[in-house]
């Protein structure tokens, strides 16, 4: 199995590109983050005639979840239920080839001590409780998305620069680490633990041609899974040409599934 994750950055502007990629690189699983819309108004039938089904969580404007699959898509559950209950779409999780997948948009935090800095830690608490309450270690899960959190500095291509930042202050690391530490595995870092590669670049001051860039989107893996993993690697290629999205795909593959 094929599986990428991708902040598409408004799936109704860069529907065509997205297409394209999904012809040329094949995947089997998708989860796409900031979706910017709502289900209504979700690219279904493109979607399906290019040969993927959707589960969708959705919501006009802002942030908004989906997976595409080639094959079928069971038990779909959306958000946090009462772990922390708000209206953003934020989480999506959903049975794929027998992998627990949970496709998450992390909050970005805006300002360190604000109220939304408050809620990104508070939500990122919740999905841990969430994972205690409602999942084992021992199953095939795979967490991943836009966390919007670089996990240490082999992620950033300037540390200082970003050190006390919403994505790199110590608090949302830690907040980060008590996720991992439910029983996931870094595999993108497990098959490239020499860092500095990014799956985001800022659309200011040449941030991608000069690969000014951080690691924000991830995949974390339970022990079942990791250890299928095959490689993984980040397809810079889309954040490149007309209209990209600021982040590129994030891609694995595991094997026997």
């Amino acid at each position: 199995m094929i599986l990428a994750t991708w902040n598409i950055n408004s799936i109704r502007a860069r529907l065509e590109r997205l297409l394209a990629w999904l012809a040329s690189a094949q995947p089997d699983v998708v989860c796409l983050q900031e979706i910017k819309t709502t289900e209504a108004k979700f690219p279904t039938a493109e979607l399906a005639t290019a040969g993927y089904r959707c589960a969708v969580l959705g919501q006009p404007t802002y942030n908004g979840v989906a997976i595409l699959a080639r094959g079928e898509i069971a038990n779909v559950a959306a958000g946090l239920g009462e772990h922390l209950r708000d209206d953003q779409a934020r989480l999506l999780g959903a049975d794929v080839l027998g992998v627990r997948v949970l496709n998450v948009y992390f909050p970005n935090g805006q300002e360190v001590g604000s109220k939304a800095f408050e809620y990104k830690l508070q939500w990122m608490l919740a999905l841990r409780q969430y994972l205690d309450a409602r999942l084992r270690p021992e199953q095939p899960v795979l967490l991943c998305g836009d966390f919007n959190v670089a996990i240490d500095d082999l992620d950033v291509a300037h540390p200082m620069q970003w050190a006390a930042s919403v994505l790199c202050c110590p608090p949302v690391r830690g907040a980060l680490e008590n996720i991992r530490a439910w029983g996931f595995t870094d595999i993108f870092r497990q098959h490239n633990p020499e860092g500095h590669i990014y799956s985001w670049w800022d659309y200011r001051q040449l941030g991608f041609p000069r690969n000014d860039g951080l690691r924000l989107d991830h995949l974390l893996a339970s022990a079942p899974l990791a250890s299928r993993c095959r490689w993984a690697r980040v397809d810079r290629e889309q954040r490149k040409g007309e209209k990209p999205s600021d982040h590129a795909p994030v891609m694995c593959e595991f094997a026997d599934l």
